[in-house]
């Protein structure tokens, strides 16, 4: 996304009542004589009274800043939904700010599972940073993380110790292994090979949202059925039962982040057109338009043309944490302006929805303007 941005209005700050009093993000640059400053960076849902306030003629003494005097120039760039403004934002604070763009822009990095793939004993554990490792997330607060996590850990044998194991038959073990939660490869109960195999179990739970897992005890399941093995066959229901509980504590964002992707559906600031952004792999990628009133002047489909933007989207760039953070806020916020279609891949995009997704924001925008 970086280097994305189009171009910023320019004025001066005599010309703030030309302004239009729309949701926007600012630069406000001070005069040369100023000392060669930072710009001042904010967004805000109404310009024309934000400068007013901050470039005004107040004589009595106010806690509101107050840039009359040192105000060089402005520049805006007008967005249309909370998503755009966020991304604009974080954007600008990166490029203006590359020390301070954390505080400036509040975003928490969000909590992920990682599975430690690079550890001759491999396991599981909450971060909040990207590396080597297989990562699942984002998940909204680190106790969801952890429910998650200890969810998954239910299910499989691998350890839940921190330590640096050095496998001996004297290892005085822990109460999972005695408990046949874990395999034990501390006492060396099991070989390097087979906690690995046992691993690479996690791995595809994770990869596949838990499908791999369900699918394989289902058939279990059926067959013991078939066979008349009541006793069996109603045990792994209750298994079966369990993995859909473990997979609900995902939430409906968590994904392993090189298959996290989805399409937020948003209004846009040209009142006929409705803007999306794709999420690829755990990264928003360049914004696309789709002007409505186009559609309908060509004849041409709004399925048709939504078909045609999506087989041009590539993905770009790795996760993004700071991305997450914003996919996060906005999502999980009451005065989220849009809506999210999750999907596997952009073969599989569910069209027919992103179609319904296009149609209702519009309505929705046209009606709060």
């Amino acid at each position: 996304m970086r280097d994305a941005l189009p171009d910023p209005v320019i004025v001066r700050p005599e010309e703030i009542e030309q302004l239009p009093d729309r949701p926007a993000v600012f630069l406000l640059w001070a005069r040369p004589l100023a000392g060669g400053a930072k710009p001042y960076l904010a967004k805000t849902t109404l310009l024309r009274r934000r400068l007013r306030r901050l470039i005004s003629d107040r004589d009595r003494i106010s806690r509101v800043l107050n840039l009359r005097g040192v105000a060089d120039r402005i520049e805006y760039w007008l967005t249309g939904s909370q998503l755009d403004s966020a991304l604009i934002h974080l954007e600008l604070a990166q490029r203006h700010f590359p020390e301070d763009w954390p505080r400036i822009t509040r975003l928490r990095p969000p909590a992920l599972v990682k599975l430690t793939l690079e550890n001759p004993f491999p396991r599981m554990s909450i971060t909040t940073r990207l590396g080597r490792g297989l990562f699942y997330g984002p998940f909204a607060n680190r106790a969801a993380a952890e429910r998650f996590e200890a969810g998954v850990l239910d299910l499989f044998q691998i350890r839940r110790c921190e330590e640096n194991l050095a496998p001996s038959p004297d290892h005085p073990g822990c109460i999972y292994g005695e408990m046949n939660r874990c395999l034990r490869p501390c006492q060396q109960a099991v070989s390097a090979e087979e906690y690995r195999a046992e691993t690479a179990r996690v791995g595809k739970f994770l990869e596949t949202g838990g499908a791999s897992l369900k699918e394989s005890a289902e058939t279990a399941r059926d067959q013991a059925s078939a066979q008349m093995q009541f006793e069996e066959a109603g045990r792994l229901h209750q298994r079966v039962a369990r993995i859909a509980e473990v997979q609900a504590l995902s939430g409906e964002l968590a994904r392993a982040l090189d298959r996290l992707n989805g399409v937020a559906v948003a209004p846009c600031v040209d009142a006929e057109s409705v803007t999306l952004r794709f999420m690829l792999g755990g990264r928003w990628q360049q914004v696309r338009t789709v002007n409505l009133s186009e559609t309908a002047g060509v004849g041409v489909s709004l399925d048709r043309r939504l078909r045609e933007m999506v087989a041009d989207v590539t993905a770009c760039g790795e996760p993004s944490l700071e991305h997450l953070s914003i996919l996060l806020r906005w999502h999980g916020s009451h005065w989220r302006d849009g809506e999210w279609i999750a999907f596997d891949s952009l073969e599989k995009l569910p069209c027919r929805k992103l179609v319904n997704a296009v149609g209702r924001v519009a309505r929705g925008a046209a009606a709060g303007r």
